[in-house]
């Protein structure tokens, strides 16, 4: 039992916070699980050709395209991770576009974004909050760097199905979607909440204007 939960709490501590080679294969499941998810957090932020945007947390790295395509050439699209190994990932896979400028790639978490007040157009963020203790400081910090008009998305799996997942009680806070809700609203957001029906996860938007 000792074995399957430490198997737990490292599945837990990769989604996390890819890393190593098991991170490479994270990666590639969190593109794949959540690209429902990100994408609905995309159309939520209504990017347009020529913002400034931002996908905190990215991960494997699947809403950075999404972004950098909505954005366009003449737009800017910050990508924001905490692990090194997934900044270095999404280096090699869009080089490219670093090279031209219109992507940036900075180490960082939600509670302390290297990003200027009133900054970007729109900022997404998807199954992030799950490994946050400071949930009020992470909605302040998003309401700090979105400019007049524009939107954060945060995007999140139905609680109550993941809690049935047996990683997720390895360090992971399942927090009701009202809770993240109030705390969005507390840092001066006006809330929009969108519903995806998806087995065996619905996916929650909760969009921030």
């Amino acid at each position: 039992m000792r074995m399957v939960g430490r198997g737990l709490a490292g599945i837990a501590g990769q989604l996390g916070n890819p890393h190593g080679w098991a991170g490479s294969v994270v990666a590639a499941v969190l593109n794949r699980g959540n690209r429902y998810l990100i994408e609905a957090a995309v159309d939520a932020a209504q990017v347009r050709r020529g913002q400034t945007v931002a996908d905190i947390g990215f991960g494997g790295g699947a809403g950075l395209g999404l972004l950098l395509e909505r954005a366009g050439a003449n737009g800017t699209v910050h990508g924001i991770e905490i692990s090194r190994d997934m900044l270095s990932r999404a280096g090699y896979r869009y080089g490219r576009f670093l090279e031209a400028g219109r992507l940036r790639l900075e180490p960082g978490s939600l509670t302390e974004l290297p990003l200027a007040t009133a900054s970007v157009d729109a900022a997404i963020t998807v199954n992030t909050v799950y490994f946050l203790a400071e949930l009020e400081r992470a909605c302040a910090e998003l309401r700090r760097v979105l400019r007049p008009g524009g939107r954060v998305v945060v995007g999140v799996g139905e609680p109550e199905a993941m809690a049935r997942m047996p990683f997720t009680r390895y360090g992971i806070r399942l927090r009701p979607v009202a809770e993240v809700i109030g705390a969005l609203e507390r840092a001066g957001l006006v809330v929009e909440h969108g519903v995806i029906e998806r087995w065996p996860i619905d996916g929650h938007f909760l969009v921030g204007r």
